[in-house]
């Protein structure tokens, strides 16, 4: 079959072919694309009709992992696919993000953008293939889509700017960075970073920028040849005629005095109450009662935006650059291993730390060469209470998976080495209260909860964001730093950064137009800065300013020590006896990693270093005069054996249990008597000899 056309480009030193009307030639829009090794089919389809009761762009982007693309068998039972990975939500949230401004706002047929990973080669990362996939999926298909849009990964290796850098490359350097952009903006931008200054960052978002225009005018080549003409759609954009009816009994300036409040249930209040007379007014008009609730909702968005932009104010009073007030505490839940609450305005977060050992970690297996094992994770929740609402809890959404992930990222630059702190690490961020940027807040509540767990992070950080409002033109426009809940829903940007007072650590750029002019990106990474430093300052370091000496009462202790990784067999013993015997008399855990990395981890101090001891016995090779306390274990003619650690004893002779002569052993030990030997090398038969009698007085009893 060769009816389809392919079109390459060489982009970061491999080659990019699509292959469009090769398959998925039902779905409005497909594209079959290789780079390098790795393969994905990214495919775009429409509803014929809008969907009915909504007021919003039913988008669904998804990003399916196949193992098979990396020659691995699914686990469990069941030997298939399940439930998406958190690195398949995650990347159909980035593909989500810039996509879903591109449609028209008064679209309402649904739409699904669909990415298959069949093959995977570890220098080109599937991510940025399904990415461009899906944007030329779009911009060929006869869905109504504002493209082209193009997106690259920018990563930092030793210094050095890397576009598309691979597995290896994403996972080691100090910078990972995603940047979508249209012919003329920036359209997403989201990033985990080690501590990069504010001037890095921007070089390294137009390094990006400035290829994706070259992978446009690729995308405008194809689009040219096979793109098909967009189809005409049913708008259901509200007529000008209704928002004037409903002006003549609500006018703009009672509105405004509805939404100017810095208390949401105020507002909320205010607005039903204007909703119930709206009602009332047009009982006998059901073609303006059934787009009642969208015309409110609009009418209370364009009030706020005009009170921004024209008249300079803000729904709750405060100043363009003014944060909500401002408050944080340690310790407020006992018996934890550590906790915080952050409290910003009407978003509260409270944060708990819980400390484990080595075993803990999360173990993830997906599109990687190896098992990853997640050292550090934090989760985010986020009920219905939190703002006002009734709804039952159904787990973690999609959200919910970003938000966590975005301050895991923001955390991990700043946590201590396995080697200075060999804790496995689990923060979860509970949202109390809700009114606007409840993730940055968590990464706030975060940073302040390991400090009071004693985890050593090398310094505080805090996370804030920024909003914005727009007007006719790229030049008008107004910046909002810490916007709330009704000027995140009625605004234009959600900038969200977090950092430390050295640089960046992580950025989350969420979009409802059609991109960002350079001078709002900077003004926005300018704002942030500003806003941290202020938050770290003012609030989190009079809190708690530097992590606590050692972790607190309740959790558990580790003791970590090497032993030569050929004896590891030795402490775990046939059948795994040795270390469960262990275990079993200290009760503590204990993890072994191949290097000869032994953790030990418990709570009684005294037990901990009786279970070192041990280990550290077992390891050691035996030499004559080393002194031992063991139990006797057995009792012959010839002597008795005596267990000095688990799985391990030596005879003593009967000539070497006492000075003087003894007839029978059982004169003068007793079985399961503890005692103090003196080790004398190996006997003929190989094992371990030992005395009593030759133990010197000052080592005795």
């Amino acid at each position: 079959m060769s009816n389809y056309e392919t079109f390459t480009m060489e982009l970061a030193g491999h080659t990019l072919k699509v292959d469009i009307g090769r398959v998925g030639k039902q779905a409005n829009g497909s594209a079959f694309i290789r780079y390098g090794d790795t393969i994905v089919l990214s495919t775009v389809t429409s509803s014929d009709k809008p969907r009915d009761g909504i007021d919003y762009l039913p988008l669904a982007v998804e990003y399916e992992e196949k193992l098979y693309s990396v020659g691995k068998v699914p686990g469990g039972f069941l030997k298939r696919e399940g439930r998406a990975s958190e690195n398949a939500v995650l990347t159909g949230r980035v593909i989500d993000r810039p996509m879903r401004p591109l449609f028209p706002h008064d679209y309402r047929n649904d739409v699904t953008v669909s990415n298959l990973v069949m093959s995977v080669d570890p220098l080109c990362r599937p991510e940025i293939v399904a990415m461009l996939g899906s944007a030329i999926a779009a911009s060929i298909s006869d869905i109504p889509f504002n493209g082209p849009l193009a997106m690259t990964q920018i990563g930092i290796i030793d210094d050095e700017f890397v576009i598309n850098p691979s597995q290896e490359q994403w996972k080691n350097g100090d910078l990972d960075m995603t940047v979508a952009s249209t012919a003329t903006k920036v359209m997403m931008i989201e990033a985990s970073a080690n501590e990069i200054p504010e001037e890095k960052i921007l070089e390294a978002i137009y390094i990006a920028h400035d290829l994706n225009q070259e992978i446009i005018k690729f995308i405008e080549k194809i689009v040219a040849a096979v793109g098909k003409e967009k189809h005409e759609y049913a708008s259901c954009a509200i007529a000008a005629e209704v928002f004037a009816k409903i002006e003549e009994i609500v006018p703009p300036a009672e509105m405004e005095a509805a939404v100017f409040t810095d208390e949401k249930q105020v507002r909320q209040e205010n607005i039903r109450k204007l909703t119930a007379r709206l009602e009332e007014a047009f009982v006998e008009d059901e073609a303006i009662l059934a787009l009642l609730a969208d015309a409110v909702y609009q009418y209370e968005k364009n009030t706020v935006r005009k009170m921004i932009l024209k008249d300079g104010k803000r729904p709750d009073g405060r100043k363009m650059d003014e944060l909500r007030s401002l408050f944080a505490e340690v310790d407020l839940i006992p018996r934890v291993h550590g906790s915080a609450m952050f409290t910003r305005g009407q978003t509260q977060i409270c944060t708990i730390t819980t400390l484990a050992p080595m075993s803990e970690m999360q173990r993830i297996d997906g599109l990687d060469e190896n098992e990853i094992n997640k050292r550090y994770m934090h989760h985010y929740n986020f009920p219905s209470y939190s703002v006002g609402e009734t709804r039952p809890s159904r787990g973690p959404g999609r959200r919910e998976i970003g938000h966590g992930a975005l301050a895991e990222k923001a955390m991990i630059p700043v946590l201590p080495s396995l080697e200075d702190f060999p804790y496995a690490i689990r923060t979860v961020s509970e949202t109390f209260e809700s009114n606007g940027s409840t993730s940055q807040a968590a990464i706030c509540a975060s940073s302040l909860s390991l400090m009071a767990a004693g985890v050593p992070i090398t310094r505080a950080v805090a996370g804030i964001s920024c909003g914005l409002v727009t007007g006719e033109n790229d030049n008008e426009y107004i910046l909002l730093t810490d916007i709330q809940g009704l000027e995140d829903f009625f605004g234009d940007m959600d900038f969200k950064v977090a950092g430390t007072s050295k640089g960046i650590t992580a950025i989350q750029m969420d979009m409802k137009i059609n991109g960002l002019t350079r001078e709002i990106v900077e003004g926005a990474i300018k704002n942030t800065y500003e806003a941290r430093m202020e938050i770290l300052e003012k609030t989190m370091n009079p809190c708690i300013g530097v992590p606590r000496p050692e972790v607190g009462q309740y959790a558990p202790k580790i003791i970590a020590l090497s032993i030569d990784p050929e004896k590891i067999g030795d402490v775990v013993g046939q059948r795994g006896k040795t270390i469960n015997e262990i275990i079993s008399r200290t009760g503590v855990k204990i993890d072994i990693t191949d290097d000869g990395t032994v953790s030990i981890c418990g709570t009684d101090p005294v037990l901990m270093e009786q279970a070192v001891n041990m280990v550290k016995t077992i390891t050691t090779d035996f030499v004559s005069g080393q002194i031992f306390t063991g139990v006797v274990v057995s009792i012959k003619e010839f002597g008795c054996f005596v267990e000095f650690a688990p799985g391990k004893e030596g005879m003593v002779h009967i000539s070497k249990i006492a000075k003087e002569r003894i007839n029978r052993v059982e004169d003068v030990i007793t079985l399961g008597e503890k005692v103090t030997v003196i080790c004398l090398g190996k006997d003929k038969m190989g094992r371990m000899s030992f005395s009593i009698k030759d133990v010197p007085a000052n080592n005795q009893g």
